[in-house]
């Protein structure tokens, strides 16, 4: 029995210290490599798409309906090198950034209160059951009777926009903390803020990365949108105001270029700004994989 025993125990040591135990990791070839690198495989697509455009303009052939995207492209550059595009989009991204800020702002004053008391999470759910399924653009006639043919009338629809998207999800990430996590923040001795900094914000901030994603979303579409329908006061306005006065000058690969520079910098804010703080966040606490 202890000679067995003994054996065992040599055949278990000789296994586990044998050189011979296989490859644990395996090298990955160069284009595996290349693979496992996200831009590289959202780049390719990219080129994909723009290849099928191309190809379907040009079997289409009618630079008034479809512009090819080399065209498009060519008229994208001269409006970054005129400097015409970047003033336009520096105008709808100032207007952008004071409507999502504020509507932020609120969102954060809707959920304190809603955590806080049982009526300000009905107040909340009600609003948001109310407001949030209203589009943005549909209040923006009754805005501009209030505020007048201004930017402010395009903060008030981006707040609207805003809002309640970030409102909910906030409030739906605070409410799912387990009570397992807040009884460990508390059994450490952490009160107020420090509390809410270090338990509830990163346990709830999957959702409210969401809520501020969709928000975001919400809030760019409704600026081009009003900005295309409307325009702003004295013909200052941004991407939106530019697509709508090439259209009347019948420049398509214009009116193309400035939906491109709406989708360019839709991916810039995806993919960096919002990808940056994925990273430095929940994948750097484990909450994202």
């Amino acid at each position: 029995m202890r000679e067995n025993t003994v054996r065992s125990k040599e055949v278990i040591h000789e296994i586990v210290s044998s050189s011979e135990f296989g490859v644990v990791q395996k090298k990955l070839s160069a284009w595996e490599a290349v693979y496992q690198i996200g831009a590289v495989r959202k780049a390719a697509i990219l080129i994909v798409l723009a290849l099928i455009w191309e190809f379907y303009a040009r079997s289409v052939n009618n630079a008034l309906m479809f512009p090819t995207f080399s065209a498009t492209m060519e008229a994208f550059g001269a409006g970054i090198f005129s400097g015409s595009l970047l003033v336009k989009a520096w105008t709808s991204i100032q207007v952008l950034l004071i409507g999502y800020a504020a509507g932020i702002a609120l969102a954060g004053v809707f959920t304190v209160i809603a955590i806080n008391s049982r009526i300000g999470t009905d107040l909340l759910e009600t609003l948001t059951a109310m407001f949030n399924p209203l589009p943005s653009i549909a209040i923006l006639p009754m805005a501009m009777i209030w505020f007048g043919l201004g930017a402010q009338s395009l903060v008030f629809v981006l707040i609207h926009s805003v809002l309640w998207a970030v409102a909910l999800n906030t409030h739906t990430g605070f409410t799912s903390v387990s009570n397992t996590l807040r009884m460990v923040g508390r059994n450490y001795g952490l009160r107020n803020f420090g509390y809410v900094a270090k338990i509830l914000i990163p346990a709830a901030f999957p959702s409210i990365l969401i809520g501020l994603k969709v928000g975001w979303a919400f809030a760019w579409r409704t600026l081009i949108a009003a900005e295309l329908i409307f325009g702003v006061s004295s013909g200052e306005g941004g991407l939106g105001w530019f697509i709508y006065e090439n259209k009347n000058l019948m420049d398509i690969p214009n009116v193309f270029a400035g939906l491109f520079s709406v989708i360019f910098i839709g991916l810039i804010v995806e993919n960096l700004i919002f990808r940056t703080i994925e990273t430095r966040t929940l994948r750097k606490w484990g909450m994202q994989s």
